[in-house]
This record gives C-alpha cells, sequence and structure tokens, in this order.
C-alpha cells in the first residue's frame, strides 16, 4: 500500500501542486508573523540591556510609555541626591541624568529630524562611560550650552554633518546648538532620534532648572548583586522614590513595547488564520475531487484485499507527504517573508539589522504543527470517504457518490448554528459596555462563519440559478452548461466559494467599520467643534509652550483654549481603580466647543477640584454630579475631586474619547507640568479665517511639530489614519483572496481532468475550443459571484454588529461604502475570469480522440 500510494502521490503531482502552494502560503504568514515579532523583541531587549544602569532612582511614579507620550509630563527629582547615593557601601559611581522625550530637534532647513513613525525624539547629557548604548563615531563631545552631538543613524537620514546648526525645542526654551559629532549606536537603533548636550548643562537646557534630574544613575562595585545594592539605596535615599535594578528596568520598558508588539503579532497571526482556513478549503475540495476521480482505482484496491483502513491510511499519507513538503517550503518562505518585513519597516521609518533575525526553537514547530497538521486535518472526511468505496466500483464507469442525505444533514447543522450566532449577535446589540459587546462579537462572527460554510452547499442551487439568469441571453448555450456544471456538485461549488467568500466577508465588515469610524467622527466634529482652527501634532504627541505662546501673539486671535492629555488612576465606589487618559481644558472651553451634557454645565465640569465623566461610565459604577471620588496625577499626587458634570461623550475637544475631562488650574494644582496636546483656535471679530490661518502659519512656520488645520483638515487627518489601516488589511486579506483564486484554479484543472470524456464529446459534437474555453470561464465566474454573494452578505452582517460595537464607543453613524461593495463585486469577475485562463486553456487543447477514450 505504501507503494501504491507514493506511485499514486507521483502520478497527482501536478494536481496536488496548488494545494501544497496554499500551505507554503498559510506556514509563511505564521511563521514571517512570529520571527518578525521576535526580532523586534530580540532588538529592543538589547537595546533596554544596554541602556539601563546597575540601580536606577526615578520620581515616584515617573509616567512611562503611552503616558508619558501623550501628557508631556516630565517629574524630576533633586540632582544632589546623587551625592547620598554615591556614599551607598557597594555603590562604584552615582550620578544625577538629564533624559527628555518631550523634545523637537529641526536642522537648518526649517525640517523637523525625526522618525515618522512615532519613535521618540530623545535629548539627553553625554555621559562618558562604558554602559552608553553609543560611541563617538566622528568629532569630539558637546562643550558648553551651543553645542550637541547627533547620533549617526539621523544625521545620514536627514544629511546633516558636523558643523551643522541644529535647533533643540525644549519646554524651558529653544536653544541653537552646532553639531560637533556624530554617536554610532552600540547596537541596533530601531528609530529613535538621539541629540546629546553637554551633561553639565543638560538641566538646565532641557528641564530649566539646574538643581533637578530626571533620573540617578547608581554602578555597582564589582561582586555587588543588583537587588541589594537597589535595597541599600532605597534605604539611604527614602520612600519618596521608585528604585529599580538593571533587570527590573528593562522587564518595564520591555513590558510596555510587548503590549504594542503583542497586538501586531496577535494581528499577523490573526490573518495567517485566515489564510489558513482558506487553505483548508482548498486542500479538503482538492482530495474530495481525487478519491472522486480514483474511485474505480480504490475499489480496485478494495477488490484486491486492501481493508477500509488502508485504503484511508493511504489517503492521510498523501495528505502528510503534502504537509511535510508544503510546511518545509513555508518555513523557507517564512523567513523570506520575516527579511521582507524588516526591510519593509526600515522603509517606514523602524530600522531592524537583518543579522539580528531571530530563529527561535518554536518557529519550525509552529510550521510544521501548521503545516502538516492543518493538512491531516482537511484531508481527513476525504480519506474517511476513500475507505467507504465499495469493491464493487471498480467495475462502474461513473462515480459512486450519494449527496442528497448529508447535503440536507448540513442544510440543517448550518441553519441551527446560525440562529445559534444570530443569538449571539442579539446578545451584542443589548451588551451595554464595549467589552462585553466585543465579546459576543467574535462568538457571533465565528458561528455565522462556521454557518456560512456548513449551508453554503445547500444555497448553491437557488443562488447559483438566481445568478445565471440572464448568462443564456448573453452567452447561449455554452452558458447553460456552464451554469450546470456549477450545480453538479454543490458540495464542491460550496467549499470553492467558501474560500472566497471569508476574504470577501471581512473585506465588506471592516470597510463597514471604517467608513462607520469617519462618518461619525465628521459628524462629531461638525457637532462638538467651533473653533476656526485646531493646532496639534499629527500623532497627537504633545508640544511645548512655546506654541501657545507663538499662537496667543498672533493679531487676530479672539480666543486660544489649550487641551492637555492626563493619565488619570480613578478609585471607583466599588473598590476598583479605573485608568484612563482624560484631558484638561482652559475654563474658556464653551467658546470653542459644544460639550452635549447629561447633566451639569462646563461651569461644573472645570470648576476647582471638579471633573466631568462620560455618563455611561458615570452610570455603570454609580456615579452622578456630586459623587467624590479620588483621582491619581502623574507623579504620584491625589487628590478628591467632585463630579460637576455628566457628557454624552466623553471627549470635550478634539483627541479622542477620553471618559473625563477638568480644568487646566485644577490639574496645574495637582501635578507637576505637562504640555499641551491641543489648541483650539477662534478668529477675533473682525478678522476673516483665511487671513488668520496665514498669519499663524507664518508664527509657527519654524516649529514643524505643529499644524494648523481647519474643519475640513482636521477630518482628513483622521479619515488618513483610518484610511492607512484599511489599506493595511486590505492587503493582508489579499494573502486569503490568492489562496481563494488557487482553490478555483484547481478546482476547475480538477473538474476538465475529471470530465475528460464529456469534454471530448461536445468537441466532437461540434463545440469549438472558443466556446469550450467560454464554458470553463463561465463556470469560474458563477462560482466566484456565488462567493462574493455569500461574502457581501455576511460581511454585511458582520458590518453591522461592527457598527453596534463602535456605537457604544461614541461613533453612531452607519455608513456603507458602496464603491467598497461595487468593487468587491466586480472583483469577483475578474477573480473568476483569471482563475480560469489556464484550466480552460487546457480544456480547449485535448485532443479529441484522447479525450473521448479516457478512463
Amino acid at each position: 500500500m505504501l507503494r501504491a500510494t507514493l506511485r499514486s502521490l507521483a502520478a497527482h503531482r501536478g494536481r496536488l501542486l496548488l494545494s501544497a502552494l496554499a500551505v507554503l502560503l498559510s506556514v509563511a504568514f505564521v511563521v514571517g508573523s512570529v520571527i518578525f515579532s521576535d526580532t523586534v523583541r530580540h532588538t529592543f531587549d538589547r537595546l533596554f540591556a544596554a541602556s539601563a544602569a546597575d540601580v536606577t532612582v526615578l520620581p515616584r511614579d515617573a509616567p512611562e510609555g503611552r503616558d508619558q507620550t501623550l501628557s508631556g509630563a516630565q517629574p524630576t527629582l533633586p540632582a544632589a541626591l546623587a551625592a547620598p547615593a554615591a556614599e551607598v557601601e557597594g555603590v562604584a559611581d552615582a550620578r544625577p541624568e538629564v533624559r527628555v522625550q518631550n523634545v523637537t530637534v529641526v536642522g537648518d532647513d526649517g525640517r523637523r529630524i525625526g522618525s515618522s513613525t512615532g519613535a521618540p525624539t530623545i535629548a539627553t547629557g553625554w555621559y562618558p562611560e562604558p554602559r552608553r548604548v553609543v560611541e563617538l563615531a566622528e568629532g569630539r563631545p558637546a562643550r558648553g550650552d551651543r553645542e550637541a552631538l547627533l547620533d549617526r543613524d539621523s544625521a545620514e537620514r536627514h544629511d546633516v554633518s558636523v558643523g551643522d546648526r541644529l535647533r533643540i525645542v525644549a519646554e524651558p526654551a529653544t536653544t541653537e546648538v552646532e553639531v560637533v559629532g556624530l554617536a554610532a549606536f552600540t547596537t541596533t537603533n530601531p528609530g529613535a532620534t538621539l541629540v546629546f548636550v553637554d551633561p553639565d548643562v543638560a538641566a538646565r537646557l532641557l528641564l530649566g532648572d539646574a538643581e533637578r534630574a530626571t533620573s540617578i544613575a547608581v554602578t555597582a562595585a564589582e561582586g555587588v548583586p543588583h537587588p541589594v545594592l537597589r535595597d541599600r539605596v532605597a534605604a539611604a535615599l527614602g520612600e519618596g522614590y521608585t528604585y529599580r535594578t538593571a533587570e527590573q528596568q528593562s522587564e518595564s520598558a520591555a513590558e510596555e513595547l510587548g503590549t504594542v508588539l503583542g497586538v501586531i503579532r496577535w494581528v499577523m497571526l490573526g490573518f495567517a488564520g485566515v489564510a489558513v482556513l482558506v487553505g483548508v478549503f482548498l486542500i479538503i475540495n482538492t482530495f474530495a475531487m481525487l478519491v472522486a476521480q480514483r474511485t474505480r482505482e480504490l475499489g480496485l484496491l478494495r477488490a484486491l484485499g486492501a481493508e477500509r483502513r488502508q485504503v484511508r491510511r493511504s489517503v492521510l499519507v498523501e495528505a502528510l507527504l503534502l504537509g511535510v513538503v508544503g510546511a518545509s517550503l513555508g518555513l523557507l518562505a517564512g523567513v523570506g517573508l520575516a527579511h521582507a518585513l524588516v526591510r519593509l519597516m526600515g522603509l517606514l521609518g523602524m530600522y531592524l539589522d537583518p543579522a539580528d533575525i531571530r530563529i527561535e526553537p518554536v518557529v519550525p514547530v509552529a510550521a510544521y504543527a501548521v503545516g502538516v497538521g492543518v493538512t491531516l486535518v482537511a484531508a481527513a472526511l476525504p480519506a474517511r470517504r476513500a475507505g467507504r468505496v465499495p469493491p464493487v466500483a471498480a467495475l462502474a464507469d461513473t462515480e459512486v457518490s450519494a449527496v442528497g442525505r448529508p447535503l440536507r444533514l448540513r442544510a440543517a447543522l448550518g441553519a441551527v448554528v446560525a440562529v445559534a450566532g444570530a443569538g449571539a449577535l442579539v446578545l451584542l446589540a443589548r451588551a451595554e459596555s464595549a467589552g462585553r459587546a466585543g465579546m459576543w462579537l467574535a462568538v457571533g462572527v465565528a458561528l455565522t462563519l462556521l454557518a456560512a460554510v456548513l449551508a453554503g452547499p445547500a444555497l448553491v442551487r437557488p443562488v447559483v440559478r438566481v445568478l445565471g439568469l440572464g448568462m443564456p441571453r448573453a452567452f447561449g448555450p455554452v452558458a447553460v452548461l456552464a451554469r450546470r456544471n456549477a450545480l453538479r456538485n454543490p458540495r464542491r461549488t460550496g467549499a470553492t466559494a467558501s474560500a472566497l467568500m471569508v476574504g470577501l466577508a471581512l473585506v465588506t465588515g471592516l470597510s463597514i467599520g471604517g467608513a462607520s469610524i469617519t462618518a461619525s467622527f465628521d459628524r462629531e466634529v461638525d457637532r462638538t467643534l467651533g473653533a476656526d482652527f485646531v493646532v496639534q501634532n499629527e500623532s497627537f504627541r504633545p508640544f511645548t509652550s512655546e506654541v501657545a505662546r507663538r499662537v496667543g501673539a498672533v493679531e487676530g486671535v479672539g480666543v486660544v483654549v489649550r487641551e492637555r492629555f492626563v493619565p488619570l488612576r480613578l478609585a471607583l465606589p466599588d473598590g476598583s481603580t479605573h485608568r484612563t487618559i482624560g484631558a484638561a481644558v482652559d475654563p474658556e472651553l464653551d467658546e470653542v466647543a459644544r460639550v452635549e451634557y447629561a447633566a451639569g454645565d462646563t461651569a461644573g465640569a472645570v470648576g476647582a477640584d471638579r471633573l466631568a465623566l462620560d455618563r455611561r461610565f458615570a452610570a455603570r459604577h454609580g456615579l452622578e454630579v456630586g459623587s467624590t471620588l479620588e483621582a491619581g496625577f502623574v507623579g504620584g499626587r491625589t487628590a478628591e475631586l467632585r463630579v460637576g458634570a455628566l457628557v454624552e461623550s466623553g471627549s470635550p475637544a478634539p483627541g479622542g474619547d477620553v471618559g473625563a475631562f477638568l480644568g487646566l488650574p485644577t490639574l496645574e494644582r495637582h501635578q507637576v507640568a505637562g504640555q499641551d496636546a491641543v489648541l483650539l483656535v477662534n478668529a477675533a471679530d473682525g478678522t476673516g479665517p483665511p487671513v488668520l490661518r496665514e498669519r499663524l502659519e507664518r508664527a509657527l512656520a519654524d516649529l514643524p511639530q505643529v499644524q494648523v488645520r481647519d474643519h475640513a483638515d482636521y477630518k482628513q487627518l483622521v479619515r488618513d489614519q483610518v484610511a492607512v489601516l484599511l489599506y493595511l488589511v486590505y492587503a493582508l486579506l489579499g494573502l486569503a483572496v490568492v489562496i481563494a483564486v488557487l482553490g478555483v484554479v484547481n478546482t476547475l484543472a480538477l473538474s476538465v481532468i475529471e470530465r475528460t470524456r464529456e469534454l471530448g464529446m461536445l468537441r466532437a459534437v461540434g463545440m469549438s475550443r472558443r466556446q469550450l474555453r467560454r464554458m470553463v470561464r463561465l463556470e469560474s465566474v458563477v462560482i466566484c459571484l456565488f462567493g462574493a454573494v455569500l461574502g457581501l452578505a455576511l460581511g454585511a452582517v458582520w458590518g453591522l454588529a461592527l457598527h453596534r460595537l463602535l456605537a457604544l464607543e461614541g461613533l453612531t453613524v452607519l455608513a456603507v461604502p458602496w464603491w467598497t461593495v461595487a468593487a468587491v463585486a466586480v472583483g469577483s469577475l475578474v477573480v473568476g475570469l483569471t482563475a480560469a485562463v489556464l484550466p480552460a486553456l487546457r480544456a480547449s487543447r485535448m485532443n479529441v480522440l484522447d479525450a473521448i477514450a479516457h478512463e
């Protein structure tokens, strides 16, 4: 049996090629995503490990990661703490360090020097010691407050060389410096921009206070364990600070990065799962058709004494070999994909060294688990059918099959699963929290997809008949034959169309979600934003107070309202703690925004020690106007705040659904200084908006970190950001469509082989080669249109469910991207025609006499 299996596999290797390609693509996507995320993590781990001091002393509850990025707050501690720290037993050295991220570096040409992907721009002192992650590559260290070094990677990207002039825009002031040296990273630089100044003046230039520092770096004497030294330093300096070993500091930084990497990894693996699912349809279809075509061969084996389990094992061995070959090739392709992703990220601003690519032992395990496992699972049902082929089938001229009862059973089972999926979506519609709604959305999507796959074959006949109504008039009898061929085996047509259905359903559902987000935001801007202009950073990063000062001094400005993002920890009545990003605004909010209040007003919201909360959030936690709760701010300070208002949506101004807002005077009493994230500007009476915009842009021309936008510009910014995400989704889902096309090609190719004698008879009775090609193409188009109809219907259901989830977050407008729907329908026709090219060509080239004599 083994020899027979190997010979059969060799005889049908061409028929299995496309299935192997589907396995290859699925495995490659899994392997590529795992290797890429491991490489990024390893790169940052090395960077964090190389830059962390043996023990670091930080301000209590200093903001990190996203909190620091959004708030711009920079807590400090006394630089004088370095002296008592240096006296601790086991300390080799202790010194104050200044390191800030809320700076902008501007070149001679007025352009910002930095990454466009959100990587930070960091200004720090040049501390000569082995732990530094950079080394002097050119020039000399900076001396005094008019010199600086720049990292060589950034210098090369922005054409900066020694002797050029730069401006460092920091919160205390803007400083003009000369580049006196370039620093090269000793590890891979993922994209950050580093500027180094003289450590003796760093605190004054970057913090505005020569007696402050952002941390104290402590170096351990030889042989002193880091945890022991940390405890000694903590005992000497007291409880008012945070103490971390090098390992803890690296873990903290890696944990923040891990959240982002986790999202990227799971998104990529999610699309790999889609590719695997689509590949399963292709493999099932391929083996089912091969078993059907080999009915006489399998029947003969049974007649010669082969047992059912031997026949089943024969088919599974073919699947095993197919899976091993596909997984092996997919593993190699996955490594190539990881290299391509590294190169792509370099073009986008995240610079990774291809030499750092990590291939962990889990990678080949995952490759073969996916490739072999998926193939064996997909081939299990065809193998079972193969074992049931009776010996008498060897004498029959036609395929032995029974499609009636199983088809009815599948339809009934699909209906049951569809009802369960509909129930999950009903529960989603009734959910009051986004978290619970998201859970029901995942359940509903999974169940409705399973229902469509199960019931798909039962829908083939009614749907295909409707789709093919106009075809006979357009294409004549050839179209009738094409439609009948598609109806001949509903299971095969349903499985082939399901592969395309999955990709199209996801595209349709996510397109509806994306269109609803942009439409909702457009309406929200029109409804709530009363300012003539919005001044902000493209990436919503904060900027220095110099921007507000310049805007306020522009002739024709009527009112300027500042908004800052505020990381808050709210102690709720039930004893839990809720972390959110709030907003702090100037009391003149009503002049630039129209906030819809459910209770209270702006005076209550921004009054002393007051805050406003989202109405739905307050209702869930038993809060109302007059309730008090403890709020924790950056720097570890806490305050009792009274709820002064409830709003219908959490954000009082552009910046997102922040969940809470308060007055800037309240924030400034309880938190270290932060930075503005948004300026809302109104023109004074007598000044037209076009004139004011020109003046604002002229006043901010040398501050490239911010842009002036009117309503239309602000809407377009959000549309562009949503579009980038959707384009990424479309590109990734393109993989699923490619595999679906392979499925259609495979089905048609095997169908042509299966109907060789029939096609020969058609040619013998007068059908031309051109008509034969047209018949195969029309059959392909019908299959793809059937998949498109199912995909559009399923995607519409998912899109409506996703809109309900978005509505819980305040995005209530439903928008259907009709152009995308039309593109999906037209694309299905293109897919059908493309997939049929080779099978149609092969069918038309058959020798008529050989085809009639085919067994």
